[in-house]
């Protein structure tokens, strides 16, 4: 794919943004570079068959000053981001950093050493512990923490244990209440959509340099290698819990539904050191991510941070997180932590001041102005989660989709709204060559509305599709915001070159595998073709001999539901099998001679589990995105 310069408009905007931002500040290039123990090089991990998993080294591009094709503070971040190796925080706390999203940690103690968060897969996870055995020595591990539910902090764990280790009592696995239902379910039940646009928003497929991908913002971009999971084996539910394990002091806070809904940071008190899990980063995260998932609380998220604050603050002298560098010093990190705080507080609470005299999501993010002592803090810039969608986010979570204007009540799908667009403005030439004039202004976010028209209504429209191509072009150069630039990038390539579908899966086998009988008959239920399921009716019975749980499952009406209270009379057919081999029916077909390969008897109308699967109607990994 051929890349186009940036424009006029871009430049200027850049060479604005170089003048009005503290760049001569460069002390987080200190932190970020500070106790540099060793690294990897190259910096690359790879499956057994050679295919590339990570390389951080794609990033060498990242020195000197920003390109006219890179947002300025953007470069600043991803230069940032792209340091990489073994660092030491303060003498016994270990983080490796640039060997995925995000950071995996390592506490030593009396024999072994604790792992807070294991990366995104596999792979990556077995190369950090290698990396830091390296230079730390053969330290078993004696215990891994989850700091919460997200895929990049306990994808990797099977690199670090096996799970015949934590069987044998060897290791210890801790994790916040809710956390397995709120890992598998996120995964699981909307993981076909949010898979493949979190390949538009991690820009997956894009080529890395100056014109392309450089950087997430949380962190340079996914691994791609195999997503594990083994459940915690310890549940933490309450604030100012205490665990030691090997000799490591761990008080642990809760903050469920903060970035994650099942979320919590811990203090090392014998080290002076908190680990703010995600909760505290060096950029404003997202309240709602571009991939999709369930709106996040300002409000609880801001009252967190000044519990840790309350309860840590006096002692603390260094904080560290799951993505980006530490901070050090009493002061500055609770400076830190502060700022993290005021900042979610203050956009929650104007928006919300502007909700009550009517003005809508949209009109919110033009209109709201931070604070000079935030807009200028680069740990509150908007990276990841930028100050515009987070405004509409937290819109959304107390109003909803609806701004209240009676016209956005019934509007046309976004086709049908196209072809009338396009019709009233004359027709999809007539667009084109007025959207030329605007794109020569500048005016990208307009061309981009009104191209999406012509494209929703012509897809193949060449003329269209390569203005619209060059539009996404200029709006990602010019973005602050990482998963912005790589949004919009993304468009560009599938406009240029065709679809690239869904580089990383989540909802990988180690994570299906730990889906309970109620969410496994959930994930089936929401693939029913309703329609095509209408005239069918059938009652499967689901015995779980080491459990002794008996569930059953009727489709009728449409809608498949469960129940695991008796029931009255016989089911078609009947399920034996263990709760462990449960999760099979969601990795294969429903046939009786599968399911007796995974270790499940079938017993009554065999016909049943066909009649079920030809009604199933699973996601599509490929769907359109920037097309109809």
């Amino acid at each position: 794919m051929t890349s186009k310069p940036a424009s006029e408009s871009i430049v200027r905007q850049q060479k604005e943004l170089l003048e009005s931002l503290p760049f001569a500040d460069t002390q987080d290039f200190d932190d970020a570079t500070r106790g540099l123990v060793g690294r990897r090089s190259p910096n690359a991990v790879t499956a057994e068959d050679g295919t590339v998993l990570w390389d951080n080294d794609t990033y060498a591009f990242l020195e000197g000053e920003a390109p006219d094709s890179v947002n300025p503070s953007l470069w600043r971040q991803s230069k940032l981001n792209a340091i990489d190796g073994l660092f030491e925080v303060v003498p016994g706390i270990y983080q490796v950093r640039g060997m995925d999203l995000s950071n995996t940690s390592f506490i030593e103690g009396d024999e072994g050493v604790v792992v807070v968060d294991t990366l995104l897969c596999e792979e990556t996870g077995r190369a950090a512990l290698e990396l830091y055995r390296e230079h730390r020595g053969d330290r078993p591990v004696k215990a891994i923490v989850y700091t919460h539910s997200h895929v990049d902090h306990f994808g990797g764990v099977r690199g670090f244990v096996s799970q015949e280790e934590v069987d044998a009592g060897q290791v210890k696995i801790f994790a916040p209440e809710g956390f397995t239902e709120h890992a598998v379910s996120e995964n699981v039940f909307a993981g076909t959509a949010m898979g493949r646009r979190a390949g538009y928003m991690y820009g997956a497929a894009l080529a890395r340099g100056p014109q392309g991908q450089v950087g997430a913002g949380l962190g340079q971009t996914t691994s791609t290698g195999t997503v594990t999971l083994i459940p915690p084996t310890d549940i933490i539910t309450t604030t100012g819990q205490e665990v030691t394990v090997d000799g490591v002091r761990m008080v642990f806070q809760m903050a469920p539904d903060t970035e994650a809904p099942s979320e919590m940071l811990l203090y090392f008190p014998d080290f002076k050191a908190l680990c703010a899990a995600e909760d505290a980063t060096h950029n404003f995260h997202n309240l709602l991510t571009l991939r999709g998932a369930v709106v996040r609380d300002p409000h609880g998220w801001a009252g967190y941070l000044t519990e840790t604050i309350d309860l840590f603050g006096s002692d603390v002298e260094v904080v560290f997180a799951s993505h980006h560098w530490p901070t050090w010093d009493n002061k500055r990190v609770v400076d830190f932590l502060s700022t993290q705080r005021d900042l979610y507080a203050y956009v929650h609470d104007q928006t919300l001041r502007m909700i009550n005299k009517g003005l809508t999501g949209p009109e919110i993010a033009e209109q709201i102005q931070l604070p000079a002592s935030l807009e200028n803090a680069w740990s509150a810039r908007g990276y990841y989660g930028s100050v515009s969608h987070n405004v509409k986010a937290i819109y959304q979570r107390y109003l909803g989709w609806f701004d209240g204007n009676p016209a956005s009540l019934w509007e046309h799908t976004p086709v049908e709204q196209s072809k009338r667009y396009v019709e009233f403005m004359g027709g999809a030439d007539a667009v084109v060559t007025k959207a030329r004039e605007s794109f020569a202004a500048g005016d990208y976010r307009w061309v981009a509305q009104v191209l999406n028209h012509v494209i929703f209504t012509q897809p193949d429209h060449p003329q269209a599709r390569e203005l619209l191509a060059d539009t996404y072009e200029q709006l990602g150069y010019g973005a602050e915001n990482g998963t912005w630039r790589s949004w919009y990038l993304s468009a560009v390539t599938e406009l240029r070159e065709g679809q690239f579908g869904t580089p990383t899966e989540a909802a990988a086998p180690d994570v299906i595998a730990q889906l309970t009988p109620d969410m496994l008959f959930d994930a089936i239920a929401i693939q029913v073709d309703g329609p095509k399921a209408w005239d069918e009716k059938l009652s499967i019975d689901v015995v779980l001999t080491d459990s002794d749980e008996r569930y059953r499952l009727r489709l009728a009406n449409g809608v498949l539901t469960y129940s695991g209270r008796p029931q009255q009379g016989k089911a078609d057919a009947t399920l034996t099998t263990t709760r462990k081999a449960l999760p099979a029916i969601a990795l294969g077909e429903l046939s009786a001679e599968r399911l007796a390969q995974a270790g499940i008897e079938l017993d009554g109308d065999a016909t049943v589990l066909a009649r079920l699967g030809a009604v199933l109607d699973p996601g599509d990994k490929n769907f359109a995105i920037v097309t109809p």
